[in-house]
């Protein structure tokens, strides 16, 4: 499952870096990481109102929510694959199921 997972956001990644000239060299993944963080955050702060909506209705902060989650879901697996990180062994080790 989670090789599946990062081959389909390694290749939309790729398509991405290529369209827009992003080189991703290895700080890139890591710095792509804490970008999406914030982002969350930032998504976070607004729909529990300890940030500003931007006039963003709650279902458009939710959905923002949900985008950035997904964002930050496909970087830890990109940052995982570009440094040689098997997740399944350490997923099953750490919370004790088998992905």
């Amino acid at each position: 499952m989670l090789s599946d997972l990062t081959g389909k956001f390694e290749a939309a990644s790729k398509a991405y870096a290529t369209a827009n000239g992003v080189e991703r060299d290895p700080d890139w993944f890591l710095l792509k990481l804490q970008e999406e963080m914030g982002e969350l955050t930032q998504a976070w702060n607004r729909l529990t109102g300890r940030g500003r909506a931007k006039g963003r209705t709650s279902a458009e902060m939710k959905q923002d929510l949900a985008d950035e989650t997904a964002d930050l879901l496909g970087h830890i697996l990109l940052f995982a694959h570009h440094n040689g990180i098997d997740l399944a062994p350490s997923v099953e080790r750490k919370w004790l199921f088998r992905p």
